[in-house]
């Protein structure tokens, strides 16, 4: 593994890091505003955050015209539209985890939302990519884990963990929408993007739909602006630079880490603390998320070392 996606790599982990802990931030703030209130603030937040990074990166890749950097283009074709229909998907994914939030512990959330490391391979069907045997056992064990998680004496799911599983899903099609455009594309300009779009997408919501003021915002502003800087304006463009040379695949198995961190942080800053059965829910959902990446794992790795040994 050359240095270059060690490097991709170790952004994946702490784009995971900071989503991991972002579960408690949007917990906290739901005692005060509504979901597409926090939506669009946050994202509005990592969007302009951005738009220095964007002019910097774009004034070092003029400089250095022998990096052919991508950075020296902020709004190609690809970048457009790779932002518009990512910040789309994250407008869909982020309410719809946002609402579940409301009532889902932190752990809960991160551990339901983090299915979209299975779903990723199922959806490659549609790809044409062939499925293993190892993801449909993961399959298995995720349902497993989900039921001992989620299902309570009434033997169904709640609403907010349907939720979560819509979110999950629409997570899955943005990182292999992500991985389709960002090749070609200035990745920061198309973080910068997606968030514009889903802030304006969420703030039409929010007008018809929540009744914000700015003394409810401020009460929460702790949190907004984790959610903001950290969460989307760092984490989310960490995503967009890590999975760059990297195998999506790869890309899921690290970023489903957030899901570990969610739990953690919830015990420790929110006193979110789960019951035996659930986290054994969440040991095996995570065991699935593993397995279902393994076949991969170790055929890009087999592969590479073919590759440096000439074969």
């Amino acid at each position: 593994m050359n240095t270059k996606r060690i490097r991709n790599l170790i952004y994946l982990f702490i784009a995971a890091t900071v989503w991991g802990i972002s579960f408690v931030a949007q917990c906290a703030s739901m005692e005060y505003i509504g979901p597409f209130t926090f939506s669009a603030v946050r994202c509005a937040l990592g969007s302009l955050v951005l738009i220095p990074v964007i002019w910097a990166a774009r004034y070092f890749a003029l400089k250095h015209p022998e990096s052919d950097s991508p950075y020296s283009k902020v709004f190609g074709r690809s970048t457009v539209l790779g932002g518009v229909i990512s910040g789309v998907l994250l407008f869909i994914a982020t309410n719809l985890q946002t609402i579940a939030l409301k009532t889902a512990s932190a752990g809960k959330g991160g551990f339901i939302t983090a299915m979209y490391i299975i779903m990723v391979p199922i959806l490659g069907i549609f790809l044409h990519r062939k499925i293993g045997v190892n993801v449909w056992i993961s399959v298995i064990i995720a349902f497993i884990g989900l039921y001992l998680l989620c299902i309570t004496d009434r033997f169904v799911l709640q609403t907010e963990d349907w939720l979560l599983l819509a979110c999950a899903l629409f997570f899955a099609i943005q990182i292999l929408v992500v991985d389709k455009y960002v090749p070609d594309s200035n990745g920061i300009a198309m973080a910068a993007i997606e968030f514009a779009v889903c802030s304006i997408m969420s703030a039409v919501v929010m007008v018809f739909a929540e009744n914000p003021t700015w003394e409810l915002i401020g009460e929460c502003s702790t949190s907004i602006i984790y959610a903001g800087v950290c969460s989307c304006g760092i984490a989310y463009t960490l995503q967009i630079l890590g999975q760059r040379d990297v195998d999506p695949t790869m890309a899921s198995l690290v970023m489903s880490l957030e899901s570990v961190v969610s739990v953690i942080s919830g015990a420790v800053i929110l006193g979110q603390i789960m019951t035996g059965r659930e986290i054994f829910g969440c040991v095996l959902m995570f065991a699935a998320i593993i397995l279902a990446q393994m076949t991969d794992v170790i055929y890009a790795s087999g592969k590479r070392k073919s590759e440096l040994n000439g074969g």
